[in-house]
């Protein structure tokens, strides 16, 4: 276990040295004479904001792939707080996702990807706020840490305290950021880091993101990212845009724009600067004691390099490769050794890969793997070693790799008991509310995980030795994809998964709980549980359970009876097998542009008994962005029927009691736009049409019956008091008399994108606001239309209801029962 625990310490690599290439990722010539120019560029800048979306992706394409310069961006947060247009995944699995999206747009504009601790937990409108949920001197050490370990000669700044967006994270980074920009060069900060790193001092602080007026131009050092690139065959704002595209969750899809687009930069620290931002700073070898012999020789190679055979370059690299290996630096030379590798492979055409058998194993399991490795030029390599660091000791291979010659084998590996799953380093254990729990200092930064398994192979050219970290991968050939990746996993040897993350019980009435266990590994047997507590009765103790195949399921089913006053408690469902107890749910997160992902999180339901009246049967449920809401009407008791577009241009609508639309439905649903006339008739007619919060722009349609216009107002504090404007209106009393207490224990938020501004004919209900501001109306709207009724809410039910929170439970069915109602 102790060997395998080593390959997690390769993530230390990860904030020194690019990622190598895998599989596949052989540079064509363009892309190999940019590597090429790389080389022989010792510069580097490093942009900071406060969450993914927030970086400026041409300046960072300008700088990595246009100035060569080593560049990353440094998010502070990962996103978990944000919404998901493609999907319903919040919170720890939207996190997630942003992760991956941001480093499928670090692979397209070049730059490397960096991550404090911060948790983004949701819209702040202070840095105070921040500070208070973050720990400002945990996330400054930090940032001081990734700074020092990146070493940046200029960093660039997203925000300001006084140009921030109204979001205190941003504000919140922006301050953090002046303070680490100097601390990083003091030794008396943060000196336990100096056992793992030097003190660092960055040459100047920018601020980049503002669009200045003409005369403030003149003397502001500036870059021009819509230069045309013929290598690469694009501007770098053309390249900016697919990097930006890349942030399809949050609905970022941007077009190329060509012809000259300036970005400008205004010095708040450090040393001045004139025209460029990096004026003066030497970026050469010269900067390398001893380094000026490479930088010459790069140049001849450079000089002769030929994009229709650049093996040709091969000895002249090899001869470079050597050098390094003299020069004693500990910044510049690991991360050129890297570099030239790269290049070096692609030189020669070295395609060199290892995968698995299967997609998954388990601790104590096996997995085949197919080794390849191929030398297409006439340069001469011999494969030295292949070896699996932590699993298998290197074996001795001693072939030359002939052009266009394959060599293949084969090897057998076991995963040993106690090795640790693919989850996510941050995820590993509980985070707090503002900080992930991440023990080891060299995990703060990276973006993923390290591969679960890598080959190391050897090569021997020229006297030197190369060596390549391949990582362990499934291959499979799609119908209509073709040949498709993903990455190899280790997983549980058995994964269980509680039907749904909530369960509703509205009555006395006992409910089956079902639990599917699926086997990731062959021949397990043991006992399923479901654990309650002393009000939630389970029954019954367990089941005996045997699965002899990889990935066999069984699915078995508790009674769970509740308690009979109102209560919430939390059942785990658990395995028992060969003394070992497993407790971890699978979830699979896959989406076309990012690497599929998985996450073990904790096999948990929430129970939640409820005191909680419905009027009213069937449902309609208009999906829009994604959420979990649906899910819980049903666990009402309501029959929900979620409808597509030919269903609502066609189906008679009168038969459901009310009709809901999903989050941001009139932003997303391209068919509202001419469907909507008809969901109005039917409000007209008697139906009842609730409809929950859309962002102002965008819309499709007009959302409601008379004028209503939605602003960007939003209460952000989860416990913000909540006051009832007229507190008899039938949305306060039927079916369910609501009181201040179904306002507490809510999450992240009370609401979002509040209208603004409405017709006389609405009704506020209640109103809320954030600490230092004004009351906040627009929130619940009521009116009626025709024979019906209409509601616009925008507070935050898709994010109450999946949580369980039971007061909202309880105003949510006041809301589908609005329809039933005739009183005020």
């Amino acid at each position: 276990m102790k060997k395998h625990l080593t390959l997690i310490s390769v993530v230390a690599l990860l904030l020194t040295l690019p990622l190598c290439a895998r599989q596949g990722e052989i540079l064509n010539a363009g892309e190999l004479q940019t590597a090429l120019e790389k080389l022989n560029v010792l510069g580097s800048v490093l942009y900071v904001g406060a969450h993914p979306d927030d970086e400026n992706t041409a300046v960072l394409a300008y700088f990595s792939k246009g100035r060569k310069f080593r560049t990353a961006y440094l998010s502070l947060t990962r996103g978990d707080g944000g919404q998901n247009l493609i999907g319903p995944e919040k919170g720890a699995e939207i996190g997630i996702i942003r992760t991956q999206e941001l480093l499928a747009a670090r692979r397209i504009d070049g730059a490397e990807q960096f991550f404090t601790r911060a948790v983004d937990f949701g819209y702040s409108k202070t840095a105070e706020e921040t500070f208070e949920i973050w720990g400002r001197e945990a996330v400054l050490a930090d940032m001081v840490w990734i700074i020092r370990k990146f070493r940046p000669d200029v960093i660039i700044t997203r925000f300001t305290a006084e140009n921030s967006g109204g979001h205190g994270h941003h504000t919140a980074s922006a301050i953090l950021l002046n303070e680490a920009f100097a601390a990083a060069s003091d030794p008396g900060r943060f000196p336990e880091q100096l056992k793992d790193v030097e003190p660092w001092r960055t040459e100047r602080l920018f601020w980049n993101s503002w669009r200045p007026d003409q005369r403030e131009t003149a003397d502001l050092p500036k870059v021009d990212t819509g230069e045309f690139n013929p290598l690469l065959g694009k501007s770098y704002s053309e390249m900016a845009a697919e990097s930006r595209s890349q942030h399809k969750s949050q609905g970022f899809g941007s077009a190329g724009r060509r012809g000259s687009q300036y970005e400008y930069f205004r010095l708040l620290a450090g040393r001045p600067a004139s025209k460029d931002p990096l004026d003066g700073i030497d970026t050469s070898w010269s900067r390398v004691p001893g380094g000026q012999k490479v930088g010459a020789a790069l140049k001849r190679i450079l000089g002769s390099f030929d994009a229709r055979n650049p093996s040709r370059s091969l000895p002249a690299l090899m001869a470079v490769y050597g050098e390094l290996g003299k020069l004693d630096d500990a910044r510049w030379v690991p991360v050129k050794k890297r570099e030239l590798l790269r290049v070096i492979q692609s030189c020669a055409g070295l395609w060199m890969e290892a995968v698995a058998d299967d997609f998954s194993s388990a601790p104590g399991g096996g997995v085949k793997i197919s080794m390849a490795a191929i030398n297409r030029s006439e340069h001469a390599f011999a494969l030295h070693s292949v070896g699996f660091p932590g699993l298998a000791d290197d074996s001795l291979i001693d072939l030359p790799l002939e052009n266009n010659v394959p060599w293949t084998a084969e090897k057998k590996l076991s995963l040993p008991w106690g090795c640790p799953i693919s989850q996510p380093f941050w995820l590993r254990d509980a985070p707090g509310k503002g900080l992930f729990t991440i023990p080891q200092r060299d995990l703060i930064g990276p973006g993923e995980n390290p591969p679960s398994i890598e080959a190391r192979m050897v090569l021997i050219s020229g006297g030197e030795r190369l060596e390549f970290r391949i990582p362990v991968v499934y291959r499979w050939t799609d119908r209509v994809d073709g040949e498709l990746y993903r990455p190899f996993e280790i997983r549980p040897r058995v994964t269980v998964k509680p039907e749904g993350k909530v369960i509703i019980f509205a009555g006395n009435t006992p409910k089956k709980i079902k639990v599917r266990i699926t086997s990731q590994s062959p021949n397990v047997a043991g006992e399923i549980r479901l654990k309650g507590t002393d009000k939630w009765r389970v029954t019954p103790a367990g089941f005996p359970f045997s699965l002899t195949g990889k990935y066999e399921e069984k699915e078995v089913a508790f009674e769970v009876s509740p308690p009979a006053s109102p209560d919430e408690a939390v059942l785990a469902a658990e395995v028992l097998a060969d003394g070992e107890t497993l407790d971890r749910d699978l979830v699979e997160i896959s989406y076309p542009h990012i690497k599929r992902q998985v996450y073990f999180p904790g096999s948990r339901v929430k129970a939640v008994k409820l005191d909680v009246k419905i009027a009213g049967s069937k449902v309609g449920y208009v999906m829009g962005a994604g959420d979990e809401v649906a899910d819980g009407l049903r666990s009402l008791g309501y029959d929900v029927v979620l409808l597509d577009d030919e269903m609502l241009e066609n189906l008679d609508l009168s038969q459901f009691d009310a009709i809901v639309t999903g989050i941001r439905a009139y932003n997303t649903r391209e068919r509202l736009k001419y469907d909507q006339p008809r969901i109005l008739r039917y409000v007209e007619n008697g139906g009842a049409l609730v409809v929950q919060y859309n962002i102002p722009r965008g819309l499709l349609a007009d959302i409601g019956p008379y004028p209503l216009t939605l602003g960007q107002d939003r209460v952000s504090v989860e416990t913000a008091p909540v006051s009832f404007l007229d507190p008899g209106h039938q949305l306060l009393n039927f079916p369910n008399a609501i009181s201040q207490k179904d306002f507490e224990g809510w999450t992240q938020e009370r609401g979002l994108d509040f209208a603004s501004q409405w017709d006389g004919k609405y009704e506020p209900v209640i109103s809320s606001h954030d600490p230092g501001e004004p009351d906040r109306k627009g929130g619940l709207l009521f009116t009626r239309y025709g024979k019906g009724v209409f509601v616009y809410t925008g507070y935050a039910w898709f994010r109450q209801l999946p949580e369980g929170v039971p007061g909202a439970y309880r105003l949510m069915a006041n809301l589908i029962s609005a329809g039933k109602s005739r009183g005020k």
